[in-house]
């Protein structure tokens, strides 16, 4: 099914604006010909890369392979197309699948419809050849297929990853609105840090930044926890090669060194970040306290701040101001010597911040467009160091 010579064309989706971070883990991972697109990262490389990016990168939400593509003008052609492929060099009739599609264009205006005609393709085939036919599984399928259309061009794609890649495995319980894992993950990364210096989360919620970091710190695989990948199910899965995969990026894990804090004042979100940190098995490299940011002290003379600061969109926007200028006032006042990064939905409310930062980039979070903002903190009014 992969094309080793050359390399295999390889799309790995991940989260608008963590298209650059992507590439940067891609590169070092082996991929070559590698090009940013719109919430994705295109590359060649063999199999041994697909189940590394797989396994290993953090910023990866799905690894996708493209395997056929043409062109059709309406739904017969398109139809007769998908039929003509050889499904099975990818499925037997015992076997089952799901199918997703994205359309843009005139012939198709529907994604639901064009995937449950792909699908009908795809088993008539069977059917017509075997008397059997595989049926759909949109859950667990042995082989998830994904379909892109724009205009009347039709590319057919191979999903190597299974469930979403943002699903570690260590998240057991949850407060509201907890960031996803790539984002987290991505935003780690964006800062630069690798460990060498302490790390506070000082409003952890669920945990997701501090377990992302840690992980990071201590070069363990994102996917450590997974039992499965939807390649397990492809019919040329290499079992010897995967366990050589996990085996080399398991033995690089070791401990962190430098201390990581999380803390939060609601004591519920305090207790989330403790049990997903269990679950991780992080509890020994990440301090949980329950305390409020205005109370939290500096843990060393210098190091990162990685924080989501939450606000209730039923306040007022005259308390949302407060709220952040007394961030932005014990920023200035406490941590003086450290560098804090901080993402926020709330674009009017950085307004009442009162710092001036030296990095502004722009992610998205869910349907929330982000700004992720970097603030160098000095004793007294100090000129910004140059990037």
């Amino acid at each position: 099914m992969m094309n080793e010579a050359g390399g295999t064309l390889l799309i790995v989706r991940t989260m608008q604006g963590l298209e650059p971070v992507l590439a940067a883990e891609l590169e070092q991972l082996g991929a070559t010909d590698i090009q940013p697109l719109k919430r994705a990262v295109s590359c060649r490389g063999d199999r041994r890369l697909m189940y590394r990016i797989n396994y290993e990168a953090r910023t990866a939400l799905r690894v996708l392979m493209p395997f056929h593509q043409f062109r059709a003008n309406n739904e017969q052609t398109y139809y007769r197309a998908v039929r003509e492929v050889d499904w099975s060099r990818y499925l037997d009739a015992k076997d089952t699948l799901a199918v997703e599609a994205t359309v843009s264009g005139d012939f198709f205006r529907h994604s639901q419809y064009a995937a449950l005609l792909t699908k009908d393709a795809i088993v008539d085939q069977f059917r017509d050849r075997l008397g059997r036919r595989p049926s759909v599984n949109v859950d667990a399928p042995t082989l998830r297929i994904h379909v892109r259309i724009f205009g009347s061009q039709c590319d057919l794609l191979l999903d190597s990853s299974g469930d979403s890649l943002h699903k570690r495995g260590y998240r057991r319980d949850t407060v509201e609105a907890p960031l996803n894992e790539v984002l987290a993950a991505g935003m780690v990364l964006m800062t630069g840090w690798k460990g060498e210096r302490p790390l506070v989360d000082p409003m952890c919620g669920s945990g997701t930044i501090p377990i992302e970091a840690a992980m990071l710190a201590m070069r363990m695989p994102p996917q450590l926890k997974r039992e499965t990948f939807g390649f397990f199910r492809w019919k040329d899965f290499d079992q010897k090669l995967w366990r050589e995969v996990k085996s080399a990026a398991d033995a690089q894990i070791q401990h962190p060194a430098s201390p990581i804090f999380a803390s939060d004042a609601d004591a519920r979100a305090r207790n989330a970040t403790a049990i997903n940190l269990l679950s991780a098995g992080l509890e020994k490299f990440v301090q949980v306290e329950k305390v409020a940011f205005e109370k939290l002290k500096p843990p060393a003379p210098s190091g990162i701040l990685i924080f989501n600061p939450p606000y209730d969109e039923r306040l007022k926007m005259e308390a949302v101001a407060d709220f952040y200028k007394s961030i932005g006032d014990r920023l200035k006042q406490h941590w003086a010597g450290w560098d804090a990064w901080l993402i926020s939905s709330n674009l009017e409310a950085w307004k009442s911040f009162g710092l001036r930062p030296s990095r502004k980039i722009h992610l998205v979070n869910g349907a929330l467009e982000c700004l992720f903002q970097k603030f160098e903190l000095y004793e007294g009014k100090k000129t910004m160091r140059e990037e």
